[in-house]
């Protein structure tokens, strides 16, 4: 099963984080299949691919739940 989930990237104490498409059983860091934005918590910066998350939704990704909250606040889903 596919998922959306967070890979975290940057120096220490200083997160940055990946939204990437990969595979459930896989690493938090491994290899994503498909790379779909930047998330950064520091300044709140948010940069997603909203096509292709949407297309990846329905054909059945599960995304985790600060995903599916990036996208709420993005715009790009609808509050469920």
């Amino acid at each position: 099963m596919l998922k959306l989930r967070l890979k975290r990237f940057g120096r220490k104490k200083v997160p940055c984080y990946r939204i990437i498409l990969i595979n459930n059983t896989s690493r938090r860091d491994g290899r994503p299949i498909k790379e779909l934005g930047i998330y950064n918590p520091i300044n709140d910066n948010i940069k997603l691919n909203a096509e292709e998350i949407l297309k990846y939704l329905k054909n059945g990704a599960k995304p985790s739940k600060t995903v599916l909250n990036l996208c709420i606040k993005s715009n790009i889903l609808k509050k469920i």
